[in-house]
């Protein structure tokens, strides 16, 4: 049977670094709920389809920000308490809601089972184990998620270089390819792209007027842009619509608060939470199938429109936020799993982009403009009036950074030696990169959890400032000291960022 086209889906998992000991609706909630309610069972199942021969199944980004906390030993510790406390959590129930409660007592009993196999040792055994087994490939990224867009080309490069290194470092290699943060281009890095390695990276469909059906090489370069389908993955969510929203579905806004678990299914868009009907496993696992099949009738009949109107074989990307699977659509690691297993039984090729590319999905190159995939596809979340304080705090940030490293006092030489690290210059870096994150802007231009992210850019902003200035001065106990007053007493968060590969000539 001839192929109807090539199906690729693409899971971006990345969560804001966090700080310790923070609490709802900020802080390590964020990441335990995301880790044990996604990152488990996602990757479970992608592991599960791998045991039945499956090969090719997806293509994952994981930020270099998450990679770092899922390798930490006190984030380890903290999602193996939070697993437990899951589990109380369900039995507290058992006397007011005991089919919900069994129901969460199976669920964080195999989340904890995931957990205690497979994770004890940190997340990159296990996409290290995916990815050599053929399941997946892995997308890397720049260091701390920054809107690349607005960093002067130094610090865009050696963020990106230090983000890729970080991946290779925890995952034994460097990735072809990278989800670059908030699909954010500019005009001229593919050039930077090509010089670090990068072979391809992730635009969204309206950055190619919907021309999504191959990838494209961007401009003069050899580099390689691939476009979010919206036509398909707005199939599954959209900013009005999709499949989580349906009634049978477990509904995430309504709490059972004794508890903090979700005890109703969606009911209907506008039915007020203390009528929603109860949540009901049975009724959501044919949700799920049914879903699943209107979903693959729907990537087949794309596809066959693709093929007809250019001539060839063709592909549709498929894009979502990891977290979408399991933590916001609590039945989408089951709907995953029934798709990549109809889809070949449509006659629909599964490939990671790496796969389709090697297959010859390749058009013409093209111009690429301005473009991230937030609203109205330009630059609006990220520089638009709402945070046009954090542009310009980010261009401080850059200006003080790059001020300090270099810094060449009279007498004294430049401030980095280039045989020696500097730990207060390796400091002042890693806290610009956490300043200039795109988590801030998007948070506050989207009202959630707002006044954190202002806090959080300031404090980071504030110490580079700081730092900045004392060592200029060479006042370097005085920095030491007033790193000590620091209420988290930082060190980095990629233990290999190194200052001198970003000082001047």
């Amino acid at each position: 049977m001839t192929p109807v086209g090539t199906f690729c889906l693409v899971l971006h998992s990345h969560l804001p670094l966090l700080a310790r000991h923070g609490r709802w609706p900020v802080g390590e909630e964020w990441l335990y709920q995301s880790w044990a309610q996604s990152y488990l069972p996602v990757l479970a199942t992608l592991r599960e389809l791998a045991a039945e021969g499956r090969g090719q199944l997806a293509t994952l980004g994981i930020t270099p920000v998450l990679a770092a906390q899922l390798d930490d030993p006190y984030c380890l510790r903290g999602v193996h308490d939070w697993l437990g406390g899951w589990t109380l959590r369900a039995h507290s129930a058992a006397g007011r809601l005991p089919d919900l409660a069994a129901h969460e007592h199976r669920v964080a009993g195999a989340a904890t089972a995931e957990f205690e196999a497979h994770w004890r040792h940190g997340g990159s055994p296990v996409l290290r184990g995916l990815r050599d087994s053929g399941a997946v490939e892995l997308l890397g990224g720049p260091a701390a998620h920054p809107f690349q867009p607005l960093l002067r080309p130094r610090v865009r490069a050696f963020s990106l270089r230090a983000g890729l290194s970080d991946h290779a470092l925890r995952l034994g290699g460097r990735p072809a390819g990278i989800w670059a943060p908030e699909c954010g281009y500019a005009p001229g890095m593919e050039d930077d792209y090509a010089s670090a390695g990068v072979r391809r990276f992730l635009v969204d469909g309206p950055a190619l007027r919907g021309d999504t059906a191959l990838a494209r090489p961007v401009g003069s370069s050899d580099v390689l842009c691939v476009g979010r389908d919206l036509d398909v993955t707005y199939r599954v969510w959209s900013p009005r619509r999709g499949y989580p929203g349906s009634p049978e579905y477990r509904d995430f806004h309504t709490w059972d608060h004794p508890s903090g678990l979700k005890p109703a299914r969606v009911t209907g868009r506008r039915v007020p939470p203390e009528q929603k009907k109860p949540y009901s496993p049975e009724l959501a696992a044919r949700a799920v199938q049914r879903d699943a099949r209107d979903f693959v009738d729907t990537a087949v009949a794309r596809l066959r429109t693709l093929r007809e109107s250019t001539g060839r074989p063709a592909m549709t990307v498929a894009a979502f936020d990891t977290e979408l699977f399991g933590h916001w659509w609590h039945e989408g690691p089951d709907w995953l799993a029934a798709v990549l297993r109809l889809l070949p039984e449509a006659g629909v090729e599964v490939r990671t982009l790496g796969g389709a590319i090697d297959d010859g999905l390749v058009g013409e190159p093209v111009a690429l403009p301005e473009c991230s995939w937030g609203s109205g596809k330009d630059w609006r979340v990220w520089a638009g009036p709402q945070v046009s304080d954090l542009v310009a705090r980010g261009d401080d940030v850059q200006h003080d950074l790059l001020s300090a490293l270099d810094t060449v006092r009279p007498g004294d030489g430049p401030m980095l030696r280039p045989d020696v690290r500097d730990p207060l210059a390796d400091l002042l870096v890693d806290q610009a990169l956490h300043a200039l994150s795109s988590d801030w802007a998007f948070m506050v231009t989207k009202d959630s959890a707002a006044d954190y992210a202002r806090s959080r850019s300031a404090t980071h902003a504030g110490r580079v400032a700081e730092l900045s200035g004392l060592l200029r001065e060479g006042r370097r106990r005085a920095a030491e000291r007033r790193i000590e007053r620091w209420s988290d007493v930082p060190q980095p968060t990629f233990g290999h960022l190194d200052a001198r590969d970003l000082a001047g000539p």
